[in-house]
Order: structure tokens, then sequence, then C-alpha cells
């Protein structure tokens, strides 16, 4: 049986279009911003605290907009299993990476900037992103 890792994550959305990756100290892969859901805690909540924590970055829990639940191997855990609640989050101030974020890109969503990506990012946060934007 695998384990299973649930977190809440963003679609984090610049007014370019463009979307925000990170990656966390220590770790090659580059994912969305986000992070494990505490106990008693709803998944718009742990979004906004990761967010913040992670990025300096303040939301609105009900300004994230719910998209879906998806899951993928874990990038940095190997055997584990990531479930995600994905939000899309459209922003317009700077972020500055904070806590273990070591590094933050943003990238034009048709590709994958010339990064590595996590699995959840790679094979179904990015192509449903593309999926829904005008032809």
């Amino acid at each position: 049986m695998t384990s299973t890792i649930r977190i809440a994550a963003a679609l984090l959305i610049g007014n370019d279009g463009q979307t925000l990756l990170v990656r966390k100290r220590g770790t090659q892969a580059f994912m969305q911003p986000g992070g494990k859901i505490d106990a008693g805690e709803q998944p718009a909540e742990a979004l906004a605290r990761e967010l913040h924590e992670e990025l300096n970055l303040r939301i609105n829990p009900e300004d994230a907009l719910y998209l879906g639940h998806f899951s993928a191997p874990a990038a940095n855990e190997p055997g584990f299993t990531v479930h995600a609640e994905l939000f899309q989050v459209r922003i317009d101030v700077p972020v500055t990476p904070a806590a273990e974020i070591e590094e933050v890109r943003w990238i034009d969503p048709a590709g994958d900037g010339g990064l590595p990506l996590a699995p959840l990012t790679r094979d179904l946060i990015l192509p449903f992103y593309r999926a829904s934007l005008p032809a």
C-alpha cells in the first residue's frame, strides 16, 4: 500500500497568464506552491497559510477557485502519492521565496520552462491548465 500525502496546491496565475512554480530547498523538481493540509483544516485555509509561509503571499481563502482533486506520485518522497486539492489563484503582486522554498519561477504554461517538474505538475496540472486556455 502506498502512503498518501494530502496537500492544497495553487495554480498561481499572473496577469500575463504565466504560472508560478516553486522548488524546495535541497530538491530538484519544480511544483505548484502549497503544502500539507493539517488535521481539521479546510483545504483553502491550508492553501492560504502555505502561500503566506512559502511566498509571503496573502490571499483570502474565499478568492481561491477550486479546480478539483489530482493525484500523482510524490516528487520528493519515494513510495508516496500526493493527493492535491487544486485551487486557481490569480495574483498581480510580487512573491518572494520563504520558509523551505529555494527558488520561484514564472513559466509559460504552454511548455515546461526548461525545468525538471514534479509528476503532479508535469502530468496533470499543466495539461489541465493548457486545456482551459482559449485556443
